[in-house]
């Protein structure tokens, strides 16, 4: 660690500061983030955006140490608070993931247990994380299930995740995430493996959270959610930030003709 955490601090929630990651495979080194630079204040809504493979997805599991082999964090900083992610024990790192900062991830059932009922999954994290008697654990979770917008919260807290579709599931997933009360929440292409109709559902989900001033790190390739949610956005290219700003900015006057054309290819209208 190269400080402490004082969540008083004034100044970014999270600042990630020359972030590098590769992967060393038997066809070579991927060098897939590569000297990555951005902020996140109390209450933003920030976006990642970029061509698949632009190293988007990369950066946000290198914030969480989930980078496993044969990748390798081969320099930066992750500030947080005060303290330095990267340097930070595993131990260290296991108490940080859900409790204060959040990742929601592509593929909701990856994040459930199949064979516990949903709403028991929110409820385990009050009973061990927050000193709930089993009462209050199961009505705080119908509270977050409610507010998520799964409906009929009081029926499906008995469900199972496969009796969910993928949107509910997600949602599910989001409520457990809110339950710890995190200070940031991270979306890893949350929405990429919903079927269209369900897509929707979670997006509605994610603006609720950005109305109620979330700090969130949204990593999308939906640009037109990104232009309505997100107070600013990073376009990131070969694994670095090439441009940055609001995106009512970003998305009408790229500067960079890989932008324009990435920009034409994937925003809605």
């Amino acid at each position: 660690m190269t400080g402490t955490t004082n969540e008083t601090d004034a100044g970014p929630v999270l600042d990630v500061r020359g972030l590098r990651t590769s992967f060393y495979t038997r066809a070579g080194v991927i060098r897939a983030v590569t000297g990555v630079d951005f902020h996140v204040n109390r209450g933003e809504v920030l976006g990642l955006v970029g061509e698949s493979g632009c190293g988007k997805s990369v950066t946000s599991l290198t914030i969480l140490g989930l980078v496993g082999e044969p990748g390798k964090v081969e320099g930066g900083e992750v500030m947080f608070h005060g303290q330095d992610l990267l340097q930070a024990s595993d131990d260290e790192m296991r108490k940080i993931r859900g409790d204060r900062i959040a990742m929601i991830f592509q593929q909701p059932q990856s994040s459930l247990n199949p064979v516990m009922k949903v709403g028991h999954q929110i409820s385990e994290v009050l009973l061990i994380h927050r000193d709930l008697d089993k009462k209050g654990a199961k009505a705080r979770s119908l509270e977050l299930m409610d507010m998520v917008g799964i409906p009929d919260a009081k029926r499906r807290y008995d469900a199972y995740p496969h009796e969910m579709s993928g949107g509910q599931k997600q949602r599910v997933a989001i409520a457990r995430a809110l339950a710890m009360k995190p200070k940031v929440m991270l979306f890893d292409e949350a929405t990429s493996a919903l079927d269209p109709e369900l897509v929707e559902e979670v997006n509605l989900v994610m603006k609720k959270l950005a109305e109620e001033n979330m700090t969130m790190i949204i990593v999308t390739h939906e640009m037109g959610f990104a232009e309505s949610v997100c107070d600013r956005v990073l376009f990131m290219d070969e694994g670095v930030v090439v441009e940055e700003g609001p995106p009512e900015i970003i998305f009408k006057n790229p500067e960079r003709e890989r932008t324009q054309n990435f920009l034409r290819k994937h925003l809605d209208g």
